[in-house]
């Protein structure tokens, strides 16, 4: 046993991993309750996975009064919060080679997945983040920092095999990348990326929850731009609080690594965990409890179990009726919310997924908002491309 310990080449990796400046388990994972307690002033601890089985269970617990009460505060916290979520499919003309299938056949290409990188760059160069240089036969990213080396440099967080930074690489002037992924992949963009002369590329293989990248040394003194394609779940709050959560405390110590703008595009929401989320007292302000974050999260997986080429806008009597409550009580149906769950129409039923993920992400939004940064949702392709189609953007602006 123990030789193969010795052997063993995850053991190896994990060994490698804890002698490196930037691991700090934990650091980016947040707390399960983040209101000091009153008379330690620590916050509470212990955490449990909540699963996805548990949460439907909770759901169907409910009586029926209940379970329509919570639809009713899901749609009107829908109504206050989410009023500006645009259509905004963007293919910039630096993708064009990418766009016309003119790439190296090396390279994977599948059409779904091109137009959804390219419509995230398209978008941070509308947003101000990316700027094509007239005159030039390339794009750059813009420079925005008095006093930094160079264009920033660019993370990209949950890489997999890189084919994001990849198009980036092919279509803007980037100098130097960083590839955040904790599993190992065959067959990444990491070897056509290194042949770039101009172009210096690391690849971090950690996970996000315990990257302190202010402790990246050779990002250090340098903005950056934060990127992520299908960010599953808790990890687009594990990359927010990476980014942002400690750049205060890495300023006052001198570390002048800081993000310049970021498009993540968020995804799976169900595997959310309230432990993680990043503005928990946000949805607090709204009377959303941690009970009903559970809920919501599960309700999001229903965003993606029907026909995505329809159009869920057309949608427009959800709400569900209250003699709907009375028939269920009047026949003493003991799986009276399960039974109306299971009953719901399809379309119906991703209607409320989608409100469910654009409430988890809006809370996203404002946090960002509360850091300084100007942001926008946006749905970046077509539900028939991808369903999973939002995507989170923002940028400082001045002073930075």
């Amino acid at each position: 046993m123990g030789s193969h310990l010795r052997r063993c080449p995850l053991v190896k990796q994990v060994q490698s991993l804890s002698t490196q400046p930037f691991y700090q388990k934990g650091v980016n994972a947040g707390e399960e309750d983040e209101q000091e307690e009153p008379e330690t002033g620590i916050p509470t601890s212990g955490f449990d996975i909540v699963t996805s089985e548990m949460k439907r269970n909770a759901v169907y617990s409910l009586n029926i009064s209940e379970f329509f009460e919570m639809i009713g505060k899901i749609e009107s916290v829908h109504a206050q919060i989410c009023k500006d979520i645009k259509d905004s499919y963007k293919i910039p003309e630096a993708c064009g080679v990418w766009i016309k299938g003119e790439v190296d056949r090396n390279v994977p290409f599948q059409e779904k997945h091109v137009a959804q990188q390219a419509s995230m760059l398209g978008n941070l160069e509308e947003f101000g983040v990316l700027e094509r240089i007239d005159g030039k036969e390339n794009c750059e990213l813009v420079e925005r920092a008095e006093n930094s080396n160079g264009v920033p440099a660019v993370v990209e967080f949950g890489a997999g095999r890189g084919y994001l930074t990849q198009m980036l690489a092919d279509c803007y002037g980037i100098r130097r990348v960083f590839l955040v992924e904790r599993k190992a992949y065959k067959l990444k963009a990491d070897r056509s990326l290194r042949q770039k002369e101009s172009l210096i590329l690391e690849r971090l293989r950690i996970d996000i929850e315990d990257l302190n990248l202010n402790a990246v040394e050779s990002l250090q003194r340098l903005p950056y731009i934060a990127i992520g394609k299908h960010l599953c779940g808790p990890a687009t709050d594990l990359t927010l609080r990476c980014c942002l959560a400690n750049e205060r405390s890495a300023e006052q110590c001198g570390v002048n690594c800081y993000l310049r703008g970021l498009a993540i595009a968020t995804c799976c929401h169900h595997l959310c965990q309230w432990k993680h989320y990043i503005n928990k007292k946000y949805l607090t302000s709204l009377g959303i409890s941690k009970e009903e974050f559970h809920a919501i999260t599960w309700f999001t997986s229903w965003a993606v179990d029907t026909d995505h080429g329809s159009d869920l806008s057309d949608v427009i009597d959800f709400k569900l009726r209250p003699e709907s409550i009375e028939r269920e009580e009047c026949n003493g149906n003991a799986n009276g919310v399960e039974a109306i769950a299971k009953n719901m129409k399809a379309i119906e039923r991703a209607k409320l997924g989608f409100m469910c993920k654009q409430i988890i992400d809006m809370g996203r939004l404002m946090w960002l908002k509360e850091h300084g940064l100007q942001t926008q949702l946006v749905k970046y392709v077509p539900s028939s491309i991808s369903p999973e189609n939002h995507l989170l953007i923002a940028r400082h602006v001045g002073g930075r």
